[in-house]
């Protein structure tokens, strides 16, 4: 998806938001942002793979667009490793779309789902499990694929020494998979999660085997 096709489509649910504009300075800025040159994996490839995840997805009307605005903004702020990620992010979402005109309700809405991508507990409703088990699809791709998203995340953290790499992502990925189910809609559960768990149980033996060397 060119940036051209993107600029069209952020253009296009802006209004269906219900914005006074095609908020194409919301747009750079959110481009902008995920082009930061420290984004290995938390970057413009990842928006689009997510977007994708949506498009393939059984979801129409308000809810898909909230699910799509949410997806737009979930990683804007990203910081290897800090706390407030989502909470900043989703300050940018309601600020940016409070400002374009859209109703504070459903800007708060969109809020509230960018806050909920810190997946620190699972989703509790329909539209905000669909834009978490969309971030969290890349758990349950190919092997390679999976690999690949590794290797990226631990780019990002290459400040981090490897033993305190090895076990912080242990941790987060030991929480994830002791979640069931891991994908909360029917559809991305049907898809990934057992490729997911396979994927996710690999790499955390291997991060614990690391660990224990």
């Amino acid at each position: 998806m060119s940036d051209t096709l993107l600029r069209e489509r952020f253009g296009e649910l802006w209004r269906r938001m219900g914005a006074a504009d095609e908020g194409r300075r919301v747009f750079d800025d959110l481009l902008r942002a995920y082009r930061e040159p420290h984004r290995r994996y938390h970057g413009v490839d990842h928006l689009r793979d997510c977007l994708e995840q949506l498009d393939a997805a059984p979801a129409t009307g308000e809810a898909r667009d909230l699910a799509e605005t949410a997806l737009w903004f979930h990683d804007a702020v990203y910081v290897p490793g800090a706390a407030d990620n989502e909470a900043l992010s989703a300050e940018w979402a309601a600020r940016a779309l409070v400002g374009a005109g859209v109703p504070e309700a459903r800007a708060q809405q969109a809020a509230r789902l960018v806050r909920l991508t810190d997946h620190a507990r699972p989703a509790d409703d329909s539209v905000a499990a669909l834009v978490c088990d969309v971030d969290l699809s890349i758990l349950g791709r190919p092997a390679g694929e999976f690999a690949e998203y590794e290797r990226r995340i631990r780019a990002e953290y290459q400040r981090v020494p490897e033993p305190l790499y090895r076990m912080g992502r242990a941790s987060v990925l030991a929480g994830l998979l002791a979640r069931e189910p891991l994908y909360r809609s029917d559809h991305f559960r049907a898809l990934y999660e057992a490729a997911a768990r396979h994927n996710l149980t690999r790499s955390l033996e291997g991060l614990r085997a690391g660990r224990e060397k």
